[in-house]
This record gives structure tokens, sequence and C-alpha cells, in this order.
């Protein structure tokens, strides 16, 4: 689930440009924030969500879930960065989020990539004690660029 549009934060460019972020090797997490989150462009790390992230415990822990099957690649000249969606289990609660928020977990300051309001109302989203809530990337991956357009 990813209701909304995917929202890059306005230093990615420069941070994949200067190699601060490498999304050939280094390490992403997806956290989940409230609705007390009010996203701004002008955010660039993790210290300037985290006040407003899932509090730990109930299946989530504070940072969030590391992506796996991590993927950079290039097809016909469009980059595209996607993973395995991400899942958490409810466990003694429920896990409430508004948003999801994508981050260089090896980046210095854990550098923001983007995020993705989980419900276009907007509205909490919630996965009661027993369910799961899935966050997927769209068929197009969590990103792409058009490197080569036509």
């Amino acid at each position: 689930m990813a209701a909304g549009t995917f929202t890059l934060y306005d230093t990615v460019a420069e941070l994949l440009g200067d190699g601060t972020i490498d999304l050939d090797t280094n390490t992403f997490k997806l956290m989940l924030a409230t609705s007390s989150y009010t996203p701004s462009a002008a955010h660039d790390e993790y210290a300037d969500v985290s006040g407003a992230e899932v509090a730990n415990g109930n299946g989530y822990t504070t940072g969030g879930e590391t992506l796996t099957s991590v993927t950079w690649s290039q097809t016909s000249g469009v980059a595209t960065f996607d993973s395995a969606d991400v899942v958490w289990t409810a466990s003694g609660g429920s896990i409430t989020a508004r948003y999801a928020v994508l981050y260089d977990d090896t980046s210095t300051g854990d550098k923001l990539i983007g995020y993705v309001l989980l419900d276009t109302t907007p509205a909490d989203v919630t996965a009661t004690d027993g369910n799961t809530l899935t966050i997927a990337p769209s068929a197009n991956g969590w990103f792409d660029q058009t490197v080569n357009p036509a």
C-alpha cells in the first residue's frame, strides 16, 4: 500500500550526484511517521522527521525497517530504484501511521530520500493487533529517473 505519490526531498539530486547517497551499496530504511509530521521539501536528515515517528512497540521498531532486495538498474534509458515490499505485523496493539519516509541509513545524518502519504484522504492507516501493514513501491519502483529521453 502506498496511496499517494512518492515525493523526493529537494536535496536528493545533489546527494546522488555527489555520491553521499549510493543507491548501489548503501543501506536504506523505511520509517513510519504519524499525522504530526508535516512534510517539507527542505527536510534532509532523519532528525528532521524522527520527532513524528511512530512510537517503538506493537511490532514497530524505531528507525523503521531495512529495505531488502534493493535494486538500482537501468533499462531503455530509465534508471529505477526498487526493493521488496516492507511489512510490519502489529503485535500487542495497533500500528498507526500517516506517512512512510525512505532514508539512507549509511550516509552521515541518515539523509532523506522521499516520502509517501499512506491514505490520500489524508487519514491515518492502522494495522490492528495480528494484522500487517505493507508498504509496496509502485510498479516503477520507489522512483525512477529518465537518463536518455526519447
